[in-house]
């Protein structure tokens, strides 16, 4: 069973200008002369741990990780009260994912991406198929409004009825018909304690529910008043906005990957992000392997998955992508 590789710092780091008034923090780690790989974080407004560098052979890899628009180490941070969301979008992503690439002066490069950074993987996979020589994708989510119905309206709450107390306890039950939509309100409420009460609720209900078992650690993160503002304001404005995608567009456009090798991870027990979404991928993307883990959840970090996730970086490692 793979586990991750040791701790690992950044050989090199800094903010990129990406216009809109935004700057990204970004950092390498790894073999300057590895071959290249950029890490997607999930959310959106996740942000990137060390625990993520350590997905990669850092003797193989030049490990490139960023934190998206309004969270993490970039700024302007969703947390502040004056920072508004408009220019933070899917396709805004897939420009920053290019402006990296060309300042890290590779011609193609290998995309990871879990949970929400698995929507934006295909995303810019299927947006330029020509820059990726190989995708590595867990906890398939591609926003389709079944899927955030699932979890965000009902579904995951016949599962976790005592969590989903506390996720619904800041909307009247007269708006609960659209949860996406009050919380929508409530986030961007002028009253600091009213964002602050929808945010936590919000990300404390994704942070009780994405680990196969209960985990302290992960809900406290997710409980942190500027975790849990950025977290709960960016995933929401994605939402609201169906992920600024057309109905289907993923899974619909899943042949524009016919070329690129992939390997598909997928926890059996994902309340998050359901296996159908993930079955459906590998139905429409057959090309690609498919692990279909028994005895996990959705975290990246679960046995089964992480074995999967580094026996794929490491069998990729072995490829030489074609210069561009």
């Amino acid at each position: 069973m793979r586990t991750l590789y040791p701790p690992i710092e950044p050989y090199d780091s800094g903010m990129l200008d990406v216009g809109d008034g935004h700057r990204i923090y970004w950092e390498l780690c790894g073999n300057p002369d590895g071959k290249p790989v950029v890490f997607l974080h999930g959310g959106p407004g996740g942000g990137c741990s060390p625990d993520h560098r350590r997905l990669f052979d850092p003797e193989r890899y030049r490990i490139l990780l960023f934190d998206q628009r309004n969270c993490g180490r970039s700024t302007p941070h969703a947390s502040g009260m004056d920072v508004e969301l408009s220019t933070n979008t899917t396709w805004a992503l897939v420009q920053d994912m290019e402006r990296l690439r060309t300042m890290i002066g590779v011609g193609r490069w290998q995309v990871f991406g879990g949970s929400w950074g698995s929507c934006l993987a295909l995303a810019y996979a299927q947006e330029h198929p020509e820059r990726v020589s190989e995708l590595v994708l867990r906890g398939i989510f591609t926003l389709r409004n079944e899927e955030l119905r699932w979890f965000y309206q009902s579904g995951a709450s016949y599962l976790f009825p005592d969590i989903w107390e506390s996720y619904l306890a800041p909307i009247p039950e007269e708006e609960r018909d659209d949860l996406i939509g009050a919380y929508s309100k409530r986030l961007s409420s002028p009253d600091p304690q009213v964002r602050l009460e929808a945010a936590r609720a919000w990300s404390v209900w994704e942070g009780s529910t994405i680990t196969l078992l209960p985990d302290e650690k992960v809900r406290a993160q997710h409980a942190e008043s500027d975790y849990a503002l950025a977290f709960a304001r960016i995933e929401n404005h994605y939402f609201a906005h169906g992920g600024f995608l057309a109905p289907g567009q993923l899974i619909e456009n899943a042949a524009k990957l016919r070329s690129i090798p992939g390997v598909i991870v997928q926890g059996r027990y994902d309340v998050c992000t359901p296996v159908m979404t993930a079955f459906e991928l590998h139905r429409a993307w057959p090309e690609a392997e498919f692990h279909l883990v028994d005895d996990a959840g959705h975290a990246f970090n679960e046995p089964g998955i992480l074995n999967h996730l580094i026996q794929a970086t490491d069998t990729f490692a072995q490829r030489r992508p074609l210069s561009a």
